[in-house]
């Protein structure tokens, strides 16, 4: 399994970071082992003091794909999910400022948290709504049809550098609204005003 995100793909958060909106998405990679399922705890590590939410709606690739053309992207993902880019905003930063790879700042053990996934077909993905809580109160809220890219052009685009296969995540921006998480705070990630996960951090 592969995991791809897209980095600046919500204008409000490109303003809000003060970054320069991309021509062309921004891509970087997670390992697997920074996969963590089924709502267990992330534990806050040692190496940072300021490690950040992204909430993003991830599809999982449905079959094996390369050069795939934007009018039929579509076919290639049937399921969507909702997760959690924890960044260490501290060592990221670092990153920019010497123009280094931001591998470790993004990619760390239990970087990702993820839901489990769900048909597509049961949403509209043009207009897909959904948000973030901290500890009971709204601090993301995003819409699908706010993205730069959209997910077909995002997985047309990979597939011209990567063969994507099945089972493959990807993660498609996050909007506005990012911030710090601290040792006993709660984050839940809905579609739609659905709870579909939550992280408790310790």
């Amino acid at each position: 399994m592969k995991i791809f995100a897209i980095g600046r793909n919500y204008v409000a958060h490109i303003e809000e970071l003060k970054n320069e909106r991309p021509e062309e998405p921004l891509i970087f990679t997670k390992p697997d082992t920074s996969v963590l399922l089924h709502n267990r705890p992330f534990y806050y590590p040692s190496f940072s003091s300021d490690i950040h939410y992204e909430v993003e709606i991830l599809l999982k690739v449905s079959k094996v794909g390369k050069n795939i053309d934007e009018k039929f992207a579509s076919t290639y993902y049937d399921e969507i999910g909702i997760g959690i880019d924890f960044t260490a905003r501290d060592i990221q930063q670092k990153a920019k400022e010497k123009g280094h790879p931001w591998t470790i700042a993004k990619g760390f053990n239990d970087s990702a948290p993820m839901s489990s996934f769900v048909p597509k077909s049961d949403y509209d993905l043009s207009k897909l709504e959904f948000s973030l809580r901290l500890n009971g109160q709204n601090v993301q809220i995003g819409n699908t049809g706010l993205m730069i890219f959209s997910f077909d052009y995002i997985v047309s685009y990979l597939s011209k550098f990567f063969t994507l296969k099945k089972g493959d995540i990807i993660f498609t921006g996050t909007p506005a609204g990012v911030g710090p998480v601290n040792i006993g705070d709660h984050l839940e990630a809905s579609i739609e005003g659905k709870r579909m996960l939550y992280v408790d951090i310790k």
